[in-house]
């Protein structure tokens, strides 16, 4: 179980402090070596955003000269908080939440002798002071800055495969409480739910897995004037590797800047799923798609990479 990891996590970011100091020393605490960590702030326009990451390596893992897979796992956000329009932790946190408590879980297991076979990477950005922005049907948080920039940092072309973690409860489509997972996104294509990833998300929670439907418009990058169900995809578009959204859903529409609508027993189950996920796709046991069966739809249909690009960038 990940509780204690979650509650820290919660008390540790649910603060006007919260920086990426913070968060770094916490996750040394936890065993992580400076060499381990990652802390970067970087400016927008409205503001500036701490970028976190950290490595945990595995015994068979690319950091050990291994052929294990190398998990990513990012903790998509707009901010933590949206002071001061907005007093304390907001919906929209809770990537952020799960990824820090991931990571804490993660470093106190192999601290305790549990090591991967893979590497996990996690990452994810710490802003108590976001922006937000009008949205339907709900407002959204936005970010002080652009998907591209927060794909920069936590995108990394060592990943295999990414699970990117979303509070995505600011819609009318996924009327579940707790976790959902999206189908398969691999550049530009959605591609079958992977049935070892239903597995997980079955032993996890104890019920039935629940889908999170996607568009296309969902996996093309912000900016380009169409509607997006939120930023949850948005790590596909950085990447040929295949991404995997993890939703923590409502069963009604929750605006990402509203207070008090954390729940941690959908957060400690998302921490779960994360972790559960890298044991087995380190394993081999795992799989986010079927390299055939997407290399065939290549050969029928051609690429879909230019949907990972700007509408702009494709007309030119």
């Amino acid at each position: 179980m990940s509780w204690s990891h979650v509650i820290g996590a919660y008390d540790l970011l649910d603060t006007p402090a919260a920086d990426g100091a913070a968060v770094a020393e916490y996750l040394r605490a936890h065993g992580a070596s400076a060499a381990e960590i990652a802390v970067e702030t970087v400016t927008g326009e409205q503001g500036s955003t701490d970028f976190v990451r950290v490595t945990v390596p595995g015994v068979e893992g690319a950091t050990a000269g291994g052929t294990a897979p190398t998990l990513g796992i990012i903790g998509r956000l707009g901010g933590l908080g949206a002071r001061p329009e907005q007093i304390g932790f907001v919906s929209d946190g809770d990537g952020a939440l799960t990824t820090v408590a991931a990571a804490a879980k993660l470093l106190d297991m192999r601290r305790r002798g549990d090591v991967l076979p893979g590497d996990v990477v996690l990452a994810t950005h710490i802003d108590p002071d976001a922006p937000t922005r009008p949205h339907d049907p709900v407002p959204f948080m936005s970010s002080v800055v652009d998907q591209h920039v927060s794909n920069e940092h936590e995108v990394l072309a060592g990943m295999d495969a990414i699970l990117s973690v979303d509070t995505t409860k600011g819609n009318r489509v996924c009327n579940h409480h707790g976790i959902a997972i999206t189908p398969t996104v691999v550049d530009g294509w959605i591609v079958r739910v992977p049935e070892s990833l239903l597995d997980v998300v079955s032993r996890t929670t104890g019920r039935p897995p629940v889908v999170m439907p996607l568009t296309m418009q969902d996996i093309t990058p912000y900016g380009n004037g169409v509607y997006h169900v939120n930023s949850i995809l948005q790590p596909s578009t950085a990447t040929t590797a295949p991404v995997v959204g993890v939703a923590i859903v409502t069963e009604t529409a929750v605006a990402g800047s509203a207070t008090g609508a954390t729940d941690l027993g959908s957060v400690e189950t998302a921490v779960r799923f994360v972790i559960e996920t890298a044991k087995d796709f380190g394993r081999g046991i795992a799989r986010f798609v079927d390299a055939d069966e997407v290399g065939r739809l290549r050969e029928l249909y051609g690429s879909m990479s230019h949907l990972r690009g700007t509408a702009t960038a494709h007309a030119g």
